[in-house]
Formats: structure tokens, C-alpha cells, sequence
């Protein structure tokens, strides 16, 4: 166990020393209450700092709460600003640091850099990326959101693209100081001049990017992979989740997914879908349910493209959150795995 801590040690205590004591002190309930409203590493400081506290003595207790209390019984309130914030850190930080937190605060919201990063306008991103290494592309879409890399992907020049999904496929566990060493040249190359992790498989990563691709570059990358490697294309198509398997489902997760979906969608959806995937919803409708479905599809006429594929994408994405909600299951085709 950690030495007890002393009153004479009390103006040595950190932050996180601090906050840990104060927490304790409140009690189950209101700790666990504040943990719920911290960030993950927030909360894995107090943490990391509560279990080395040891022994806390009443008087360093006491002395926390009063300072505390006086604190903010000085003002009567307290206002946060940036100019508040950045007053503080001067006081503790070089100047040339505090210029750098202030700059990141200002940016886009999120507040790790692969936070800001996915709300980053794509064409921003990807007219940055363009320029660099395909391994550094590589390791900022691996770490931001699927949907956002999906976007960047698609708006990069083809060979570099695949160079960078060839990247993504053979990625090994990224080393801290390599992701140290990309947030530093983003933070001092790219968000400085704008205004504003545990390891996954690789092939599940790209599956997920691809599904948010529209079926024009989906199918471009998909070929493309297969030239260069067939074993690695054939599992990603494996692993991704598309309209037609929503044949899948069980009846009573077909029944919930109808009950959730927009009227107008699902007569644009199965305008461009298969025979047997038609059946699959009219055979989970009531024989009048299903007569007026059969009467709106024929009655649309011809419909683009795109507008069919953006409303089965829509029914997919609907199918997807329900089984996140744990309302429906997808189950995992040949093997009948859960792929959710």
C-alpha cells in the first residue's frame, strides 16, 4: 500500500490526487454520478490516482473541501471563458504550450485529435491527406470514424487510395510513438492552420468504410482489391453488410424493422431489389398490408438509381441501429454468426 498521505504534503498533491481525495469523500453514489459525466481519461487519471492514494488522513480531507468550498465561495460563481482558461494555464504551462491547448480548444470540436479530425470536412481532409505518405493515411482513416474515412477515401485519386486501403489490410498494431509522432505533424502541419486504442481487424475496418461508400466507388475499390488481392477482397465482402442480406433476418426482426421504416422508403427500396428479397418483406406484411406495397412499387414508374440505392442504404443503416438497440438480431450468414 502506498504511504498515507501527510497535511505537510498537501501542496504537492496533483490535480487528479486532488479530485480523487474529494471524490471519496462524497461517496459511492455522487462519485460514481461525476464518473459518468467525465471523459474516459479523465476517468481513467482519478482512477490510476485513487488506487495509489493509500491511507488519506481527515486533515488533508478537510483542507481539500474547505479550499474548495472558499474557492468558489470567493466569486460567488464561476465563469468560464477562453480568456479565463487561458489566464490559468499561463500561470502553470510555457507560453508556447498554452498557445497550442488554446488553438486546439478553438478548433473543431472533439477532444482528442482523431475527434477533430472526424469533423473535419472531408474535402478538407482529403486534399490535406493527398499529399502525405499512404502509411500516414493509412493510420489517421483507421482512427477515425467509418463513415468519415469512407467519405475521404472516396475523394482521393484512385491509385493513391488503394495504396492506402493496401496499407489498412496489412496494419499491425499501431506504436504509441508512431500515433504520437502523426498527431504532432497534424496538429503543427494541419489543424494549425485551421480555423476552427485498441487494435481492430483490419478486414472488419475496411468492410465497415466500404459499407458507407455509394455502390459506384464501393464496386470501384471492391475490383480493384480483387486484382491485387483476392483472398482479402472476398473477405471483406464477407464481413460487409449489404440490402440483400437483410434476408437474414428472422420474421419477427423482418416485422420490426417494417414497423420502423419510412412508408414512402420501402416502395423506392424494393423497386430495385430481388424477386426473393420482395417476398421477404410482402411475406411479413398482412395480405392487404402487402396488396398496397405490391400497388405503390408499380405505381413509382421508373426511379433513379441512386435514389433506390440511397433508400436501401437508409433501410440497412435502420437495420443496423436496431440491432445495436438489441430490438432485432443480424445474424452471420454461412456460419450463422453474429455479426453485430
Amino acid at each position: 500500500m502506498a504511504e498515507p498521505a501527510k497535511l505537510d504534503d498537501f501542496r504537492s498533491l496533483r490535480g487528479a490526487q486532488k479530485a480523487a481525495i474529494v471524490m471519496l469523500a462524497l461517496g459511492e453514489e455522487q462519485c460514481g454520478r461525476l464518473f459518468s459525466m467525465m471523459h474516459e481519461d479523465e476517468i481513467r487519471d482519478i482512477s490510476a490516482a485513487m488506487s495509489q492514494l493509500g491511507a488519506v488522513r481527515a486533515e488533508v480531507v478537510e483542507r481539500l473541501c474547505n479550499d474548495f468550498v472558499e474557492s468558489l465561495g470567493s466569486n460567488g460563481s464561476l465563469v468560464g471563458s477562453f480568456e479565463s482558461t487561458e489566464s490559468l494555464l499561463l500561470k502553470t504551462l510555457p507560453r508556447e504550450r498554452v498557445a497550442q491547448i488554446m488553438e486546439e480548444i478553438r478548433g473543431p470540436a472533439g477532444r482528442t485529435m482523431w475527434d477533430k479530425l472526424g469533423n473535419v470536412n472531408e474535402d478538407v481532409l482529403a486534399n490535406y491527406l493527398k499529399n502525405e505518405y499512404p502509411q500516414t493515411v493509412a493510420v489517421v482513416l483507421s482512427k477515425i470514424r467509418p463513415d468519415h474515412s469512407a467519405r475521404v477515401l472516396a475523394l482521393l485519386p484512385d491509385p493513391f487510395a488503394m495504396e492506402v486501403v493496401m496499407r489498412m489490410l496489412r496494419m499491425e498494431t499501431v506504436q504509441k510513438e508512431v500515433l504520437d509522432g502523426v498527431e504532432r505533424t497534424l496538429r503543427s502541419e494541419f489543424m494549425s492552420n485551421l480555423a476552427r486504442s485498441s487494435r481492430r481487424d483490419s478486414h472488419e475496418l475496411m468492410a465497415e468504410i466500404f459499407n458507407n461508400l455509394d455502390r459506384a466507388a464501393e464496386a470501384r475499390f471492391v475490383n480493384g482489391l480483387e486484382e491485387r488481392n483476392r483472398e482479402s477482397a472476398e473477405k471483406i465482402k464477407s464481413l460487409m453488410f449489404t440490402f440483400d442480406d437483410l434476408q437474414r433476418l428472422s420474421g419477427p426482426a423482418v416485422q420490426t424493422l417494417l414497423r420502423s421504416v419510412e412508408k414512402d422508403k420501402l416502395p423506392v427500396a424494393l423497386k430495385g431489389a430481388s424477386d426473393k428479397i420482395k417476398e421477404m418483406f410482402l411475406g411479413n406484411l398482412s395480405e392487404r398490408a402487402a396488396k398496397m406495397l405490391r400497388e405503390d412499387i408499380a405505381a413509382l414508374g421508373p426511379v433513379k438509381l441512386r435514389d433506390v440505392e440511397d433508400a436501401q442504404g437508409g433501410i440497412v443503416n435502420l437495420a443496423k441501429e436496431l440491432a445495436a438497440q438489441g430490438q432485432i438480431e443480424i445474424g452471420g450468414g454461412k456460419d450463422d454468426e453474429l455479426v453485430v
